[in-house]
């Protein structure tokens, strides 16, 4: 399996969430335009769906390997697919995307990728923390 990979300062629970995330793939996926989920079982193994490619030709997609807040793979209209995994480390974590050896060829739309998803993070972890400390403020304003 060819790999390639992005050290973020963005932790791991925050990039598992938007890799995770089937309304988020569009915006870091460069050949999705659309995916859906069968069902509201989230993503899991043997979880099933549609991706919808960025030429609109949609396939059927399952999940075949998934352990949570750690990494996920797929076959997508029958052929293995990519692999996703985000491995913590100190100060933020590093997403690893896993392609088949006979893809080779898209390394590159993999890599292409992994700051999307670092930006989207960054964007998740902000609001996040904003709508925390806001919670925070109002919970000590609402003792008074």
């Amino acid at each position: 399996m060819w790999k390639t990979e992005l050290r973020m300062h963005v932790d791991a629970e925050t990039v598992w969430s938007v890799i995770t995330d089937v309304q988020t793939w569009p915006r870091w996926g460069p050949t999705v335009s659309g995916a859906r989920i069968d069902g509201d079982s989230g993503l899991r193994a043997g979880t099933r769906g549609t991706v919808r490619t960025a030429v609109g030709l949609s396939l059927p997609f399952e999940i075949t390997e998934f352990v949570e807040g750690r990494l996920w793979a797929w076959k997508v209209a029958g052929v293995s697919a990519t692999r996703h995994e985000v491995i913590e480390v100190p100060g933020g974590c590093v997403l690893s995307f896993g392609a088949p050896v006979w893809a080779a060829g898209y390394l590159p739309v993999l890599a292409i990728a992994l700051p999307r998803i670092e930006r989207i993070s960054v964007e998740r972890a902000h609001l996040e923390g904003s709508a925390s400390e806001g919670a925070w403020i109002a919970d000590q304003d609402g003792g008074m």
